[in-house]
């Protein structure tokens, strides 16, 4: 039977279902699901292979069971319209408990298996008494879910700057690690308000060309570097990594921009005489230093040997005398 990743539920989860009776099924189809959390709604993305298993880290199972029909899209509607009213009786109940939460979001599965809250919270929030309430209130089953502000866009964001949707609510999966030092090196503005997304962290697309830029980096020379230019010497003060350009400084301290391909690395000086002369010096300085305080410090052990042999003699003669 054929397997498809399909993506489903509210965090856009993947999975790699099969296809029941034999069915086939085109990429951006809506489908009827049966996963770990029940019967849902979800969207198919392409037919599984190697090469696809191995981009998905870790992908849940579960089977397609159909393609979602008029009654299917009718209940859908219906459940998508009570949600608001389900947010509304959560903060209720959240309020009259006092808990140190802020609702999100509520997921109602398609089957009617669950309830999925989302909320945020500075710290661990003992939420029995609110899972017992709400549970005998909707009367199904209740889950608590903390999420944190990436995942608060990824379930409610809808466009970013660029225009487009935002990346974590469209294919990112998993949150992958961004730095300042991304956006430094890609030249991009520091703006805070420039390079933060609608989460208020650092855009998650920096990361997409960083190890393009870091491998074109490694093959321009670093800033400081001393080459040879069809100037002359000059030296390396900046880098136009996209380009493949270097921004040097002459002699005559005129900046000019060059391709890396046009320039070669200056040999390092080789010591002068006279540096290998002091160097020489030094070091037989250092080694006589060394006979000197060897000697000194033999000369010092002789004077304690004899010391000892002269308290022997003496401690000798008393003996005999007495």
């Amino acid at each position: 039977m054929a397997k498809y990743v399909v993506r489903y539920g509210a965090m856009r989860f993947l999975g790699v279902l099969t296809a029941t009776g034999g069915r086939q099924y085109q990429r951006g189809a809506k489908v009827i699901a049966r996963t770990d959390r029940g019967l849902e709604v979800g969207e198919v993305l392409c037919l599984s292979d190697d090469e696809v298993l191995g981009r998905i880290k870790d992908p849940t199972e579960g089977q397609i069971l159909r393609e979602v029909t008029e009654e299917d899209a009718r209940d859908l509607r219906r459940i998508e319209a009570r949600i608001p009213d389900e947010l509304a009786t959560c903060q209720r109940c959240v309020e009259k408990l006092q808990l140190s939460m802020q609702l999100v979001d509520i997921e109602h599965i398609f089957g009617g298996e669950r309830i999925v809250i989302y909320y945020l919270a500075e710290s661990r929030v003992d939420f029995r008494e609110l899972v017992r309430t709400l549970a005998s209130e909707f009367q199904t089953r209740i889950e608590m879910r903390q999420i944190g502000v990436r995942d608060e866009a990824k379930l409610l964001a809808d466009f970013g700057d660029c225009g487009c949707a935002v990346c974590c609510n469209n294919h990112l999966v998993q949150m992958p690690p961004v730095s300042m030092r991304m956006a430094k090196l890609q030249k991009a503005t520091l703006d805070p308000t420039k390079i933060s997304g609608r989460c208020g962290r650092l855009k998650c697309c920096l990361r997409y060309e960083y190890d393009t830029y870091e491998k074109m980096q490694k093959q321009l020379p670093s800033i400081g570097t001393q080459v040879i230019t069809q100037e002359g010497p000059a030296k390396v003060i900046g880098q136009e990594i996209l380009t493949g350009q270097l921004n040097v400084m002459t002699e005559d301290h005129r900046r000019m921009f060059v391709d890396a391909a046009d320039v070669s690395i200056a040999p390092k000086p080789a010591k002068s005489e006279k540096g290998a002369k002091d160097t020489k010096k030094s070091g037989t300085k250092k080694s006589d230093a060394k006979k000197n305080d060897a000697t000194r410090s033999g000369t010092k052990k002789n004077d304690t040997t004899r010391n000892d042999t002269k308290k022997n003699d003496t401690k000798e003669n008393q003996g005999k005398k007495s």
